[in-house]
């Protein structure tokens, strides 16, 4: 229990110093004592404090919405499977929210970022229903075995449909290319306005389904032994993985590694306490997406890389070294 505790105020520790830098850093540096001002004391007519304010607070903000929400996204989704390598986008929610903005882009429905979030958790929330219904059916409805193969099967058509009207459409492609690579940037608060309570609520009750969870990871024949629904909770666990990945493509595009690599980290950590990992999880994916937005901001001024190329890129380098160095945990 202390060594949990202490991790996670590790974590909230990181995070916090993860904030400061996203408020400080990009293409003009501001240090800690104008941003802090900006925060308590605003001055609108000082620029430093309106950058702070008007363009990094809102990217901050959507940083850890996204960067929380595929943490906790992933610790579920790695319970719900026994798999430690999987992750939200096993449940096809990256290819239907793609395809939802492909179809927006080319039919002219999606033409600026706040028309993009409802479609993105539209497409995203249909690819996670077909999946179930396909892996619900059957003397093994709801299998950890058969929702990951009625996922890979259902991501495969959908992103043969989505490279089809891409390959027709180069407008379409020219704008898709921007959304697909992730982003913070382009973003306002009031457009992801309505995310924010969706991550919220999603991550409260993965903590209160946490213990259910727990006992379906021991085996059906032991949770049953609990008086635990085991269906009623894989329902539950796969609309919140949904949720959380949906308003986290959304907001940032479709984002890989944090849903993978965080909880598996985690997981080392913490041991497989699910609550426990549903918390370090948030914050570390928090924590790791707003630095990789600033690793992205200062590597090729004065323009910056899309936040979902550096945490493809720094996630594969974390879960790299961790699966040659580190014994994989097994669940």
């Amino acid at each position: 229990m202390r060594t949990r505790a202490l991790v996670t105020l590790a974590a909230a520790a990181v995070l916090l110093v993860a904030v400061a830098l996203s408020l400080a850093i990009g293409s003009r540096s501001i240090d800690l004592g104008t941003v802090w001002e900006a925060i308590v004391r605003y001055d609108p007519t000082d620029p430093l404090q309106q950058i702070v304010r008007e363009l990094r607070a809102s990217r901050t903000v959507i940083g850890l919405l996204a960067g929380a929400a595929l943490g906790v996204a992933g610790a579920l989704m790695q319970a719900l499977t026994r798999n430690p390598f999987a992750d939200p986008g096993l449940l096809g929610i990256n290819a239907g929210a793609s395809l939802a903005v492909v179809l927006g882009l080319s039919t002219g429905l999606a033409t600026g970022f706040a028309a993009q979030v409802p479609l993105a958790f539209i497409g995203a929330g249909l690819a996670a229903v077909i999946v179930y219904a396909i892996g619900a059916r059957g003397a093994a409805a709801g299998a950890p075995v058969r929702l990951a193969l009625a996922g890979v099967a259902l991501t495969a058509l959908i992103s043969s449909v989505t490279y089809a009207v891409l390959m027709v459409d180069d407008a379409t492609l020219d704008q898709f290319r921007l959304w697909v690579a992730g982003s913070l940037t382009g973003r306002q608060a009031d457009d992801v306005a309505a995310l924010v309570p969706v991550v919220l609520v999603a991550i409260a009750a993965a903590l209160v389904a946490s213990r259910q969870l727990e006992a379906v990871a021991l085996g059906e024949d032991t949770a049953r032994s609990l008086g635990v629904r085991i269906g009623g909770v894989r329902t539950v666990v796969i609309v919140l993985v949904t949720l959380l990945a949906a308003a986290a493509t959304a907001a940032a595009g479709p984002i890989v590694f944090v849903g993978l690599a965080v909880p598996h980290l985690a997981r080392a950590l913490v041991g497989a306490s699910l609550p426990w990992l549903v918390i370090v999880s948030a914050l570390g994916g928090a924590a790791l997406m707003l630095v990789c937005d600033v690793v992205g901001r200062v590597i090729a001024p004065p323009g910056e890389i899309g936040v979902g190329i550096t945490t493809a890129f720094i996630g594969g380098i974390i879960f790299a070294l961790m699966a040659r160095r580190m014994k994989v945990v097994e669940l």
